[in-house]
Order: structure tokens, then C-alpha cells, then sequence
């Protein structure tokens, strides 16, 4: 839906005071600017295509795979190297110098000259170099636990629990996306003229998304392998519900301390879209109800969220009983007139704490 251009009063962004505190920003909640999103919803909108040309990997995961994804203009390739790494040597530090699987983004689609030189390079990561046609180098762990539960449930021709999966919710985590002219990659400005280039972090949300693919594929693989005619497939309902996940996250503290520019620009339009939500004089039935649906796919994923830490636990519980509250706030509130998405936000900031109070603030963006 498209905003409508009915406001009579703007409603000012809030108050960088109020925003910029490490509380806050570590409550943010995703939402369509999210860069994961601009990503698919470019890949719908171009209606981009996917062939897997390569995929070659024994029982015990060691091999190789190509991936491409394939856009209006040109090809972009996920080449994964997996392989045989002992328990005693898996670790998720930067200090690491082994792991289950290897990956690069190739600019175009690759041969197998190509392949040979990087199968010498990728797996080695920081001791390895690249060259101007890759775009991004990463490497991901398997949870070993969820991973042997899975592969051993789908050899005996069954299902994995759901109680596992939901404990866990992916297969790997990656422990680097590297990308921007790391170790002898791409160096940004090289692609920053693509459209599909354009926004943050393309690149590395593009080789993550094609890596939960092969996640998928390769333990259908070993199961299969492994059981033999006894084996099925991960039911695709379950493989949808999982997804990468991430070690630490920890290179993003000094990016953003070195690059306070870039992160202004970021939350700035961020705040934007949420000020011009609230200045919204009436919205329609329709925007409503988009608003509603999400609330409570929210409160249903938050529910499903688990933390073994305790203040990450604490959080999780007062948001779990927010959301409950907008809910029922919302569905008796007047939410098409007199500013309704402001009115809806000013009374979260009195009787919601902060988390759910972000959680609100991507949800009203998502009827637009």
C-alpha cells in the first residue's frame, strides 16, 4: 500500500536522545527496510531465478556446490566447499582456522578453472586470497547436535522433532561474511553502480540467503546417503522455519564506531519512515488489518523465540506480555482517524516497554 498524502500536521522524528542509547537500538525489531528485505522483495519484483549446476559431496558432507542466482542483467554465484572437520577443531572464534563449510560469491557463474583455484583459497579464509570476481567470502559451523538429529531422523524416514528445532532454529551459523575488498575481493565501488548493489550489505545478505539453501540441500543429502531407500526429504514447512545462524556479530561494533556516518544515515531513515507513519491523518481498513496480521505473527514468533541468557530470557517475557497488551489495545482502539498510528505509538510509549516499542515501530511501517 502506498501512503496517503492526507497528513495536516508532520509529526517530528524522534528524538536522537531517545534512540541512540545501546538499550534501544539493541531492542530494534526488523521491518521492511531491513536489508535482508530489500533483497527478496527485489528478487520478487525482477522475478529472479535459481539453478544449482554443481553439487557434488559425500556422506560426509565434504565436496562442493554452485549456486546461482540468476537477475535480469547478470548471474551471481554461491560456490560452497564442505568438508570433514573434526569436533576437537570446531570453534566459532576469529582465531578458528578450520570449519564445516566454506563459501565465496563469484560474479558471474564460474569454470572449472575458476573452482580449482578457489577450492586452494576459500578454506583457508584470512590465509587464503581472492581475486576482483569474487564479491564476499564466508565460512559457517553446523550445530552439531540439531544437525545429528536431523540427518539421523531423516535416514530413518522420519520427521525431526519440532521441540529440537525449535531450541536451535538453523543448521549453521556463520562465523564471517566477509565482503567490501577483504582479503583481495571486489572492493565496493566495483558494483556500487548495480541497482541490485545499491542498498547496504546486498552482496552478503545475498550469499547468506543462497547458504540456507545449500544448508537445506546438504543434509537432505547426507540423510539420503545415509538411509538410503528408507530416507526422506525435510518436510519444506520445517525447512522454511529455519534459518543462518550468527556467532557474535562481532565485527559490526568497530564498523559502526568507524563509520558514524553511514550508521546516521541508517537509523535517520529508519526514523523517517516511522515519522511519516505517525503523520498520517487516516489510514484505510486495509492498511489496518495488514497492521493487525503482522501484530499477531509477531506475538506468535515471540512465543517461539527462546534465550538461555537470563536478561535476554527477562526481556523475551515482558515483550511476550506487550505484545499481548497492544493486541488487545488495538483491537478495541479507533485506528483509521485523528492520527491513528501516532495516537497508537504515544500510548505504547506510556504502557510498553522499550523492546515492544520498537516492535511497534517496524510493524506500523509494514502496510507501506
Amino acid at each position: 500500500m502506498q501512503a496517503q498524502a492526507n497528513t495536516t500536521q508532520t509529526i517530528a522524528k524522534r528524538d536522537p536522545a531517545l534512540v541512540m542509547r545501546l538499550s534501544r537500538l539493541g531492542s530494534f525489531h526488523q521491518s521492511r527496510l531491513s536489508f535482508m528485505r530489500i533483497l527478496t522483495r527485489r528478487m520478487t519484483r525482477e522475478k529472479w531465478t535459481f539453478s544449482r549446476p554443481v553439487f557434488e559431496f559425500d556422506d560426509k558432507g565434504v565436496g562442493h556446490a554452485v549456486y546461482c542466482a540468476h537477475t535480469p542483467d547478470r548471474t551471481y554465484s554461491l560456490i560452497a566447499f564442505g568438508h570433514d572437520l573434526p569436533a576437537e577443531h570446531r570453534s566459532d572464534r576469529v582465531i578458528a582456522h578450520a570449519w564445516d563449510c566454506t563459501f565465496t560469491l563469484f560474479d558471474g557463474v564460474p569454470n572449472a578453472a575458476d573452482i580449482a583455484r578457489l577450492r586452494q583459497n576459500i578454506p583457508l579464509q584470512e590465509a587464503g586470497r581472492v581475486s576482483e570476481t569474487e564479491l564476499s567470502v564466508s565460512r559457517a559451523n553446523r550445530s552439531v547436535r540439531l544437525w545429528d538429529h536431523i540427518v539421523s531422523s531423516l535416514a530413518a524416514g522420519r520427521q525431526p522433532d519440532l521441540g529440537e528445532i525449535a531450541k536451535v532454529g538453523y543448521l549453521m551459523r556463520t562465523t564471517a561474511v566477509y565482503g567490501s575488498g577483504k582479503l583481495g575481493a571486489a572492493d565496493h565501488e566495483m558494483i556500487a553502480d548495480r541497482p541490485e548493489c545499491a542498498a547496504p550489505f546486498q552482496i552478503e545478505m545475498l550469499s547468506v540467503f543462497l547458504t540456507r539453501t545449500y544448508v537445506r540441500d546438504l543434509v537432505n543429502h547426507i540423510a539420503d546417503l545415509k538411509g538410503g531407500a528408507a530416507a526422506v526429504t525435510l518436510d519444506p514447512a520445517i525447512a522454511r522455519s529455519l534459518g543462518i545462524g550468527n556467532s557474535t556479530g562481532l565485527g559490526m561494533a568497530p564498523f559502526l564506531i568507524n563509520h558514524p556516518m553511514l550508521f546516521n544515515n541508517w537509523i535517520a531513515a529508519r526514523e523517517q519512515a516511522i515519522a511519516n507513519v505517525r503523520s498520517l491523518s487516516a489510514v484505510t481498513q486495509e492498511d489496518v488489518q495488514i497492521f493487525l496480521e503482522v501484530l499477531e505473527r509477531s506475538r506468535i514468533s515471540a512465543d517461539l523465540w527462546h534465550s538461555a541468557h537470563k536478561g535476554q530470557s527477562e526481556k523475551l517475557k515482558r515483550l511476550r506480555s506487550d505484545l499481548g497488551k497492544l493486541a488487545e489495545h488495538a483491537g478495541q482502539a479507533d485506528l483509521q482517524s485523528d492520527y491513528p498510528w501516532d495516537r497508537l505509538y504515544q500510548w505504547a510509549e506510556t504502557n510498553l516497554d522499550e523492546e515492544a516499542q520498537e516492535c511497534l515501530a517496524s510493524l506500523l511501517l509494514e502496510p507501506y
